[in-house]
């Protein structure tokens, strides 16, 4: 389908095509390329770059970072059928995950997925038996958790007991234990220190700990690399006004130390990789939403949305994305696009809180927010990564919302997820 939306509105400011029921995402692929141009922009070359489903796996998001190409880095069976779906060949799909199923390994080389990342010498024994019952041969980049951590990370990665990366401590000591099996060969290198890092030095000094633990372990393996996978960090804005952070030094940093760490970089040997799910689409996305109704309780004035933690911040409570205080664009009359509000008009203190029947769904005890009454539209911003699947859409049983995909004024996609209850095998 397609329908042309008129009068589209600037970066700052959300856009609502006509008609589109609320609660609906809405994702801008040009703002997609936007991000992809910035960040390559920061990045040394030659290097690769894996888009990580995790961030938003929606098809025409993953089809359009990979005609500009970016890899798929999936871990788990939906990210797969995503990737496949948006006609990521298997060949460009590294498949990650701290824990694997024998079933997914197998579902995964059946659709010729053939590139893996392990984090332990169970994860190369369990992938070499898979390979063996199919007849093939894998490669597998080995993950790594060093010592120590990465400041100004919004979330360490590394550095302490971790489902992540096998220590490198015991790569040091037992580099027989990791180099290899009958099928499955190891391929290179996967770190990834820590995650959304807005300022350009601790992300540098981020990379820069991967580089010295690759080359570190690179003569201890005493094997060819063939891939360093230094992983990503890269910061964004979350459900705020806001712009993508600036890099403007890392790329010449990294490829001096690039030079001296591994020297054969330049000609692909090793390959060098980063990855990003955050960066590339969180400012393609908005969430709108309408307000169900206002109220005073208890000298509190309180909002009530359409929308609430099963759709987005669900798992801000649990520290696997940025506490969620967003910024609300609006109000407006119900069936117009939302907008800033007036400079004349005062923010007051408001509670922001969604359908859900618990008093866990609230996105902010004290939110300044202008009057606003039951039909007013709304808008998140930057709700295009960590978004809906990051949420707890299962809970209590609301309809998903719609997901509505345009390219600059072009409504390329409208669609909803749904879930449905089917009989098992066993």
């Amino acid at each position: 389908m397609s329908e042309t939306l008129n009068h589209p509105a600037p970066l700052h400011a959300p856009l609502a095509p006509h008609g589109v029921s609320t609660p609906a995402y809405l994702y801008d692929l040009d703002r997609v390329r936007q991000a992809h141009h910035k960040l390559r922009s920061w990045l040394p070359e030659p290097s690769d770059l894996y888009y990580s489903l995790k961030a938003n796996p929606h098809p025409d998001v993953v089809a359009t970072l990979h005609a500009l190409g970016c890899r798929a880095e999936v871990s788990s069976p939906g990210e797969l059928d995503a990737a496949l779906t948006a006609d990521v060949p298997p060949a460009d799909i590294l498949y990650t995950g701290p824990g694997k199923r024998d079933e997914d390994i197998d579902r995964a080389l059946a659709a010729g997925v053939r590139d893996f990342a392990v984090d332990s010498t169970w994860g190369i024994n369990q992938l070499d038996r898979a390979a063996a019952r199919h007849g093939t041969n894998v490669t597998y980049l080995l993950r790594v958790n060093p010592g120590g951590g990465s400041r100004g990370a919004g979330l360490r990665m590394t550095g302490d007991p971790s489902a992540f990366g096998a220590d490198a401590d015991h790569i040091t000591a037992h580099p027989e234990h990791y180099t290899g099996r009958d099928h499955a060969r190891l391929d290179g290198l996967h770190l990834y220190l820590a995650t959304n890092i807005t300022e350009e030095q601790a992300l540098g000094d981020s990379f820069s700990e991967a580089i010295t633990v690759a080359q570190t372990l690179h003569q201890a393996l005493n094997v060819p690399l063939r891939t360093v996978d230094l992983g990503g960090g890269f910061g964004a804005p979350y459900a705020r006004e806001g712009e993508l952070p600036t890099y403007p030094g890392l790329a010449d940093r990294l490829a001096d130390e690039l030079d001296e760490a591994l020297p054969g970089w330049r000609q692909n040997a090793p390959r060098v990789a980063f990855e990003s799910g955050r960066y590339l689409t969180a400012t393609c996305g908005q969430l709108l939403t309408r307000v169900l109704d206002v109220k005073n309780s208890h000298g509190q004035r309180v909002v009530v949305l359409d929308t609430g933690i099963n759709h987005l911040g669900g798992m801000a409570g649990m520290r696997r994305v940025p506490p969620l205080n967003p910024h609300l664009l609006g109000p407006n009359p119900p069936h117009t696009r939302p907008t800033p509000a007036p400079p004349a008009e005062t923010p007051t203190p408001a509670m922001i809180c969604g359908p859900l029947c618990t008093p866990l769904d609230m996105w902010a005890r004290s939110h300044p927010l202008p009057d606003v009454s039951p039909g007013d539209l709304l808008a998140v911003p930057n709700t295009g990564a960590y978004g809906l699947h990051a949420s707890l859409v299962l809970f209590l049983g609301h309809p998903a919302p719609l997901e509505v995909v345009t390219d600059g004024d072009q409504v390329v996609r409208s669609d909803r997820l749904t879930f449905t209850r089917s009989p098992s095998d066993t």
